[in-house]
C-alpha cells in the first residue's frame, strides 16, 4: 500500500507541474495532494506542522492566482472593465482555444474589455499587455512552487526509502 500511496503522490507532483500552466488544476495545490499522499504511506512519518505550512502556501498562491492577471491589467493602465475582461477571456479561452487560449485569452479579455470601457486602442493595448504579463508572473510563481514541493517529496521519499522496500 506504501509504494501506491508513493506513486499515486508522484503523479500528483507531475499534475501539479502541468497545473502550473493550466488554471483549470491548481498547480501547487495539486502538488501538496501529492506530499499528503506521501505522508500518508506508513514509511514516511505524519509531519503536521510541514504539511499545514505547504498547504497554507499552496492556498495561498491558489487564491493569489485569480488576483494576479488583473493587478497585471491594473497597474498597465487597465480598468475594472479590463480586469473583469481578463477573467472572462481567461476561461472563454481555454474552452474555444485549448492550451493557447490560456495565453491569448487574457490578453483579448482585456483588451475586448478595454476597447468596450472606451479606452482608446493604445491603452487597451497596455492594459491586455499587462495582463499577459501577469498571467506569466503567476504561472512562474505556481511553477516555482510546484518544483519545491516535488523537491520536498524527492528528498523525503529517498530519506525513508529504505522503510519502503
Amino acid at each position: 500500500m506504501d509504494i501506491f500511496l508513493a506513486v499515486l503522490g508522484a503523479i500528483f507532483m507531475l499534475l501539479g507541474l502541468i497545473g502550473s500552466f493550466l488554471p483549470v488544476l491548481p498547480g501547487p495545490f495539486t502538488s501538496w495532494i501529492g506530499l499528503l499522499f506521501l505522508h500518508l504511506t506508513d514509511a514516511v512519518p505524519m509531519n503536521w506542522t510541514f504539511l499545514i505550512i505547504t498547504l497554507i502556501i499552496a492556498l495561498g498562491i491558489w487564491v493569489l492566482d485569480y488576483f494576479i492577471p488583473a493587478i497585471g491589467t491594473k497597474k498597465f493602465g487597465g480598468s475594472r472593465a479590463g480586469m473583469i475582461g481578463t477573467t472572462i477571456g481567461l476561461i472563454i479561452g481555454l474552452f474555444f482555444l485549448g492550451p493557447f487560449g490560456i495565453i491569448i485569452g487574457p490578453f483579448l479579455g482585456a483588451l475586448v474589455g478595454e476597447l468596450l470601457n472606451k479606452s482608446d486602442s493604445q491603452r487597451a493595448v497596455k492594459a491586455a499587455f499587462g495582463s499577459f504579463l501577469g498571467f506569466v508572473t503567476s504561472a512562474f510563481i505556481k511553477f516555482f512552487i510546484a518544483i519545491i514541493f516535488l523537491g520536498f517529496f524527492i528528498v523525503k521519499f529517498f530519506e525513508y526509502s529504505g522503510n519502503f522496500f
